[in-house]
């Protein structure tokens, strides 16, 4: 498995430009948003107090693959998750088409922001055409970012850094 370090030197290798990156911070987030609630049906019910639902897996799975990486942004992740699922729960609760809406309206939205990013501003390809892990390690990217925008993490953001460095920018 690649370390944390290696994930995000990928991934930040595709994100150079701050104007894309800002706009991961309004498409990713949406995106996942968009996940949690269109995977939020259907819900099998185990027992009273147990609701199972496609969220939940992937959320689980998520996480524990965060975790791994990284305890601290894992935990993170793990909070952000709790939160995109609790969405996704209010959403799916709601009649059908106002469910579909916000679902399909948010992905929609947050795939708009992403590739307005990388067209406009990046001029390269999304991280996830050349690996599939891109899209699991995009969440994880803008925690990152947020917390090195407040001075935090700065030897994983050094560490990234140098090693984006001493690699040379190839254009799409």
């Amino acid at each position: 498995m690649r370390t944390l370090t290696d994930q995000l030197t990928q991934y930040a290798a595709y994100h150079r430009d701050r104007r894309n990156i800002a706009t991961h911070f309004i498409g990713i987030p949406l995106i996942v948003l968009a996940l949690a609630a269109l995977l939020s049906r259907p819900a099998w019910n185990f027992g009273a107090t147990l609701e199972l639902t496609p969220a939940w897996l992937l959320f689980a799975a998520a996480t524990l693959y965060y975790l791994l990486l990284d305890v601290p942004l894992g935990i993170g992740m793990a909070v952000f998750s709790a939160c995109c699922v609790a969405f996704g729960e209010w959403t799916a609760a709601q009649p059908t088409p106002v469910w579909l809406a916000i679902g399909v309206g948010l992905f929609v939205i947050g795939w708009v922001f992403q590739f307005v990013g990388h067209i406009r501003y990046e001029h390269r390809k999304p991280a996830f055409v050349d690996d599939i892990v891109g899209l699991l390690i995009g969440p994880l990217f803008v925690l990152a970012e947020l917390l090195f925008g407040f001075g935090m993490r700065r030897d994983l953001h050094d560490a990234i850094e140098t090693r984006l460095a001493s690699q040379p920018r190839t254009s799409d």
